[in-house]
């Protein structure tokens, strides 16, 4: 079975046990090889992700991977949050997480720029907006981009204790 259905079929099982347990199922990854595959879930809910959260859906994973032929059965299951500066893996992450500081590559430059930093200000259709440090708002289509995270605002943070 090709990598792109392994993936695939791990996505799907990781989506199930998520959402049976109230859980968003953030990202879901294959790596390593073939035969010692990595399996990465990354997994949030609104009130953050506790331990048992990730216990709790590893061995609800494992219970299906197990019984599955399809993947090596010496793959490594590793389940967690996506943490605070967490990926943005697709548009609706960033229309979530507008208002959020976050830096951004894209593909190719911007009006002369590959990365951004600052706050996303919102998405239209496939444009994303973004209010960057550097030069202001600029926008950008959410093709280009190539790697995204959130990025923690301290002085937020520090207003919040």
């Amino acid at each position: 079975m090709s990598k792109h259905l392994i993936e695939d079929k791990v996505r799907e099982i990781a989506a199930r046990v998520a959402e049976e347990n109230k859980l968003e199922l953030v990202h879901a990854e294959t790596v390593g090889s073939k035969h010692n595959p990595i399996i990465r879930i990354f997994i949030d809910k609104p009130e953050g992700v506790s331990h048992s959260d990730c216990e709790i859906t590893s061995r609800g994973i494992e219970a299906i991977l197990d019984l599955d032929e399809t993947i090596s059965p010496t793959y490594m299951l590793e389940v967690s949050s996506p943490g605070l500066e967490r990926e943005l893996y697709s548009l609706q992450d960033f229309e979530k997480f507008t208002g959020n500081l976050a830096k951004v590559k894209t593909a190719k430059p911007i009006n002369g720029q590959k990365n951004f930093r600052g706050r996303i200000v919102g998405v239209k259709g496939e444009e994303i907006l973004f209010e960057d440090k550097t030069n202001g708002i600029s926008n950008f289509p959410y093709s280009s981009v190539v790697k995204a995270n959130l990025e923690i605002d301290l002085e937020e943070e520090l207003k919040r204790k």
